[in-house]
């Protein structure tokens, strides 16, 4: 069993109550995601409050939204938030990505660790299972793109982390809403391993790609000084 708290260098995350606890996807994707020096800045699917918190660290001017449709871990993130020193900065709403695109509102960046993409064998657990993957009644690639289209200010981001296999076909919903890739980096476990994710920030208008050389996470059994540098202001190593 994990342990029920998480311990950064700013702030503590509990997880005891959260079906997705803390992870790799979550802390990459906080600490590469492309963020405005101030702004508005929405988390979706928070879950814990983990990337909501590493943006508002990361952007000490911006004010910080995180959403999520599971009352256990809004509740959580609520906490988690109350005892940072980014509280004045966040805000934690139990509501959908669909029902915050409806309301009209606007965020200079979007981050997010999305749900996967729809697989044969889902988590037994239903929060777990809603958290991690595409299904009737939950978030979408479709709607992720066409909600964060709507959602951002011209010239506004969105940063995502996703399975490689799954990156190209989001490339093109996203696309086809207006979105363009302006960075990728491939992830890998270590040198000989095929990269299993892909981090990516696609901007609201025109935009040049520029992809990133590899991320690697781990080599020798040793974490990388790439990994290190990317992640230095949030673990305790």
């Amino acid at each position: 069993m994990g342990t029920p708290t998480f311990q950064f260098k700013q702030f503590t995350i509990a997880h005891d109550r959260c079906a997705m606890k803390v992870g790799t996807d979550g802390v990459l994707v906080g600490a590469w995601s492309q963020l405005p020096a101030r702004g508005r800045l929405l988390d979706v699917g928070t879950g814990t409050g983990l990337i909501a918190l590493m943006v508002a660290q990361r952007s000490p001017a911006s004010f910080v939204t995180g959403i999520d449709i599971i009352p256990e871990a809004v509740e959580q993130a609520r906490e988690n938030v109350a005892a940072s020193p980014f509280a004045d900065r966040i805000e934690i709403r139990l509501q959908s990505l669909q029902e915050i695109a409806a309301a009209g509102q606007s965020f200079d960046a979007i981050i997010c660790n999305p749900p996967f993409f729809a697989e044969n064998l889902l988590p037994p657990d239903s929060s777990r299972s809603i958290a991690r993957h595409t299904q009737e009644g939950s978030l979408t690639f479709g709607e992720l793109a066409a909600c964060s289209a709507r959602l951002l200010a011209d010239g506004g981001s969105l940063s995502v982390i996703l399975p490689t296999s799954a990156f190209d076909s989001f490339r093109l919903l996203c696309f086809a809403q207006g979105l363009f890739l302006q960075r990728s980096c491939l992830v890998q476990g270590t040198p000989r391993k095929a990269p299993k994710r892909v981090l990516a920030t696609f901007v609201k208008g025109e935009a040049t790609w520029t992809p990133e050389k590899p991320l690697i996470l781990n080599d020798g059994g040793r974490r990388t000084d790439d990994y290190a540098a990317l992640t230095h202001d949030f673990y305790l190593w």
